[in-house]
């Protein structure tokens, strides 16, 4: 595939070694390169250290006086924590097999977004005081002095990293950047350094329940407008449960859904496959965020942000969980869940009250992904489907990092959109599945102020949807991740023009016929049905 080009200058990509020591640490806090700091009310109500007003543009960051000790202490301890951490510490030879795997380095060109050289940034300061060799000779033993521009650098690379980790598939020796990344952006919280678009939605999190700070009347009131809509569209009165304490299953979904567009319209879709199966569930006010930006932040923020999950199927009573489109929320699920907020003893086996299917995968959590739990019903022959309906979408399908690479939902969702769609296109192999390229967005790097960055990291994935488009007339990418569905359409906009963004149960929403269903005129979107399929 070929660079896109534009008629008007886009941005500048150039591969090309710069000048002078890589051991420099000094960077440069361009415009739309970085996120802003994070605010004192956030790291206050968090418990966090170091709460101050700062930007990282400033000259002096106002670090605790003792910022080194912190730092050294901290690596010091999670190096005897993690064994994994000194393994990947020492054991990478610098063989570059993961140099032109990270988006953000084909993206911006910069050496240092190479996933080995961005390890690098700590591993010299590893290898100076937790090496004997680096203790005795230093920078000969490719040691580095801890100081204040290096903490710069790690907070300008190490948010440059959407802990992805495509870098990790490729590694002949398995070392997943990712962790180095999370440890480092940890190793930063202690002295008070991190951001804004992670602090203030963890904050939120904490204080109401979901990242975007919404009450409960008004969780409520979103719900409620949205069975409206529904019968508007379906001509059927379709319940939407709150806090129904007693129900079977505790739906959990990103607070996206039900506030954003396009995430809006998966809720949509999520709503009508529960009321045609006559599925026995409850929301909760409560659990009303399935995404975790603790995952951004640390290990231990992770954990409390979680929590509240199964601290409301217990209260609730439900037999399991069933979660919604995400994707850090299966990242965390699958990989931390169990023995940070384990073990779901006081729930059953999931098992689907329709088709009978015991979900083996979900023994230990007892939470099945809304992918998983749909491609049974259609396996089965329990919906009726009219993909005609979407036939004015020629479809592709982006492969969200955390649910694909993270916990292998790879073949679900396709099978859902197959039997949804009739025009659907496979981007280049090398692009898609555990070799997906990231939306250039995710980990917490998705704001405004970091534009450049993010359309920088997001070229290798528009460039593989602009070569459907090409071939196809490929018109809308599909997703099931909350942060994908609010970052793509700024990336296609920008690199590929003409291409919509929407989840996989928006399409499932728009196929489905409902029992009882007056004739449908339009689309989720309120837009027409393609013709003749209103009379399927």
């Amino acid at each position: 595939m070929g660079p896109i080009m534009s008629e008007k200058p886009v941005i500048d990509i150039a591969l090309k070694t710069p000048k002078g020591d890589w051991r420099d640490p000094r960077v440069d806090f361009r415009k739309g390169t970085f996120s802003y700091a994070s605010l004192p009310k956030d790291l206050s109500a968090l418990g966090l250290p170091n709460p101050r007003k700062w930007q990282p543009t400033d000259l002096d960051w106002q670090l605790p006086p003792d910022w080194k000790r912190i730092l050294l202490d901290g690596m010091k301890e999670r190096l005897e924590k993690y064994r994994s951490f000194r393994l990947f510490m020492d054991v990478c030879v610098r063989c570059g097999a993961c140099a032109d795997k990270c988006h953000f380095y084909l993206g911006s060109g910069d050496p240092k977004n190479m996933p080995f050289a961005r390890a690098e940034l700590v591993r010299s300061i590893y290898r100076r005081y937790f090496t004997l060799s680096g203790k005795l000779f230093g920078s000969l033993a490719g040691g580095r002095e801890l100081t204040e521009d290096v903490v710069k650098e790690w907070f300008y690379y190490f948010y440059q990293c959407t802990e992805c980790r495509r870098c990790s598939v490729y590694c002949p020796f398995g070392i997943d950047t990712a962790e180095i990344t999370m440890i480092v952006r940890e190793l930063l919280s202690l002295i008070g350094v991190s951001t804004h678009w992670i602090m203030e939605p963890a904050a939120k999190s904490f204080q109401v329940g979901n990242h975007l700070g919404i009450p409960p009347h008004a969780f409520k009131d979103s719900l409620e407008f949205a069975a409206d809509e529904l019968r508007d569209i379906t001509g059927l009165d379709i319940e939407i449960p709150i806090n129904r304490k007693g129900a079977e299953i505790l739906f959990v979904m990103p607070s996206a859904d039900y506030f954003a567009t396009p995430h809006y319209y998966t809720l949509l879709g999520y709503m009508m496959l529960f009321h045609e199966i006559g599925l026995d569930f409850t929301v909760s006010a409560y659990a009303s965020e399935g995404g975790n930006f603790g995952s951004f932040h640390s290990n231990d923020l992770m954990k409390s942000l979680n929590a509240k999950i199964y601290d409301e199927a217990r209260r609730l009573g439900v037999k399991w969980i069933l979660g919604g489109e995400c994707g850090h929320m299966w990242r965390v699920l699958h990989q931390y869940m169990d023995t940070m907020n384990g073990p779901a003893d006081f729930l059953e086996m999931p098992v689907s009250p329709i088709t009978g299917t015991r979900f083996e995968n979900a023994a230990s959590t007892r939470m099945v992904h809304i992918c998983e739990f749909t491609a049974d019903l259609i396996h089965h022959d329990k919906l009726k489907l009219d993909p005609s309906r979407n036939d004015p979408y020629v479809v592709t399908y982006h492969d969200s990092c955390n649910p694909s690479r993270g916990m292998g939902l790879l073949e679900e969702p396709r099978y859902v959109l197959k039997n949804a769609c009739n025009n659907f296109h496979e981007m280049p192999a090398s692009t898609i599945r555990e070799y997906t390229f990231c939306c250039g967005s995710g980990a917490g790097l998705g704001n405004d102020e970091n534009m450049e960055m993010r359309l920088r990291g997001g070229f290798p994935r528009a460039n593989a949807v602009r070569h459907v488009r090409e071939e196809h007339g490929v018109n809308l990418l599909t997703c099931i991740c909350a942060i994908d569905k609010a970052t793509l359409p700024t990336l296609m906009d920008y690199w590929v023009p003409g291409v919509q963004v929407a989840g996989v149960h928006e399409m499932l929403g728009n196929a489905l016929v409902m029992t009882g269903e007056k004739e449908r005129t339009v689309n989720l979107r309120g837009e027409p049905l393609a013709k003749g399929a209103a009379d399927a």
